[in-house]
């Protein structure tokens, strides 16, 4: 039988979701093509011999189980499934498959870990159904309530909590996992890399140091609906002006903070008919800064704008936080570790969220960057050359067998 490889388990997955009309994927969390992809992965798990469970938040945990030891210091690696609207073909996927493929590695090696290891698929990291980036690693850490997170809706109106029970999933099992986090040893998360700064260091794999703080907000502005031909413009209350205008103060803002990413990426008019004045808007904010602080003030100037915009064409306006994640240094000592087996991977920061993020305030945790030459992400443009993408599975296994066995950690 030919030897799986990255590019060839990413190929097997290279038709699910991709979207006709964007381009890329649209692989939203329990959508018909995430669920799979889902199902995809959990083939590829047992066609390895793996144990496959699935953890009270929804989390999809293959185990490569040691005989005779318990499940605790676990080695844990994996990332997501789930995609953003158009999305690329690596944010996510990459991280997967590479996982299985160095359990593959290190089996070709012989090697036999002393640890249990696990590819673990988080769902919802995105957040692009209900609105909550990371939502299976901030239920299983307790940065989320399961009461906030089971009431969230997508834009079909459907919560969370039915969402997960029709696709198997008790809602009444979703919420933090002490236990489960205190046997992870260690958390490694592979990710195709969202930036250039890999091809202008001519390498094909990096160590994660940092995450960007980041968060995302909600506003919406309230006005009044009516007739396009009948109203007259001096008697409109129209919040689309009112959110046009504040998509560019907040451009402005964030350009006048060194440092920050202020972004509007979604807008949501409604009734949305063309020869209708809206009677509400929502949209969304993405804001990033390297100190809290900072972002917390890019916000509060946000919000003061936001209240006189609004008031100025009549409308009412209020703003809600969604999702915050703070500025995350990886663990210090396990990122030693990673540069000592891997000494010629440079060691890069992040602007992009990751579960990784989440978990690293609860456990170890380290991120390892797959070059991608087109420096774009988020877009049927990311991009990971053939030959990286092996290479990065290649060190994945490195890092596994250093962690699970021991090898190269001195």
């Amino acid at each position: 039988m030919t030897r799986d490889t990255v590019v060839s388990l990413l190929d097997e997955i290279a038709g699910i979701g991709r979207d006709q009309r964007r381009g890329g994927y649209s692989r939203p969390v329990y959508s018909t093509a995430e669920l799979e992809l889902r199902e995809w992965f959990v083939g590829q798990a047992e066609r390895r011999g793996l144990d496959v469970d699935i953890d009270g938040n929804g989390v999809i945990r293959a185990w490569w189980h040691v005989p005779s030891r318990s499940t605790t210091d676990v080695v844990v690696t994996g990332s997501h499934l789930d995609s953003v609207p158009g999305g690329g073909a690596y944010d996510g996927p990459l991280g997967v498959a590479s996982a299985l493929i160095a359990i593959d590695v290190l089996r070709t090696r012989g090697v036999e870990p002393t640890k249990p290891i696990v590819v673990a698929v988080f769902p919802e990291e995105e957040g692009s159904r209900f609105g909550v980036a990371c939502l299976g690693s901030r239920l299983l850490t307790g940065a989320i309530s399961p009461e906030r997170a089971l009431a969230l809706r997508d834009v079909e109106g459907d919560t969370f909590a039915e969402v997960l029970a029709r696709n198997g999933v008790d809602p009444r099992g979703v919420g933090p996992d002490p236990g489960g986090l205190g046997a992870i040893d260690a958390f490694v998360e592979l990710h195709v890399e969202q930036g250039r700064a890999l091809v202008d260091l001519d390498r094909p794999v990096a160590i994660g140091s940092s995450i960007l703080g980041h968060g995302r907000w909600r506003v919406s502005i309230r006005g009044e609906g009516n007739h396009a031909g009948t109203t007259l413009m001096q008697d409109r209350r129209d919040p689309l002006v009112a959110a046009a205008r504040m998509i560019t103060e907040i451009r402005t803002i964030g350009r006048a903070t060194p440092d920050a990413r202020a972004t509007v990426g979604r807008v949501l008019p409604l009734p949305g008919g063309t020869n209708v004045i809206a009677s509400s808007v929502d949209f969304w904010i993405d804001v990033r800064h390297p100190d809290d602080v900072v972002t917390a003030a890019i916000v509060a100037g946000i919000t003061e704008r936001l209240s006189l915009v609004a008031a100025e064409e009549g409308c009412e306006a209020a703003i809600t936080e969604e999702s915050f994640s703070a500025t995350t240094d990886f663990d210090p000592f396990l990122r030693g570790r990673l540069e000592r087996m891997l000494p010629e991977a440079p060691v890069l920061g992040t602007g992009a969220g990751h579960d990784a993020g989440v978990l690293a305030s609860h456990v170890p945790t380290a991120m390892l960057f797959v070059r991608n030459p087109t420096g774009v992400s988020h877009s049927p443009e990311e991009h990971a050359e053939d030959a990286d993408a092996e290479a990065g599975a290649v060190a994945l296994a490195d890092v596994l067998e250093g962690l699970a066995v021991g090898v190269g950690t001195t």
